[in-house]
């Protein structure tokens, strides 16, 4: 059986935790944050967990992670 070859527009985008959990990063923090506030922009930043429905396909995109 040959190898896979990982996603690597995926493998940029996410990581697994230390739990095995997915995890990514939060939209809307890329451009255009002067006219956003403060408040907003906290909001949209570091990291959170992968829903559910997404976790079959991030296995199948990264099999080796």
């Amino acid at each position: 059986m040959p190898k896979i070859k990982s996603h690597k527009g995926t493998a940029k985008r996410f990581r697994k935790s230390g739990a095995g959990k997915w995890l990514r990063p939060k939209a809307w923090r890329g451009h255009h944050l002067e006219i956003k506030s403060s408040r907003r922009t906290r909001r949209y930043a570091g990291v959170t967990a992968v829903s559910p429905a997404h976790q079959k396909q991030l296995k199948r995109l990264l099999p080796y992670e």
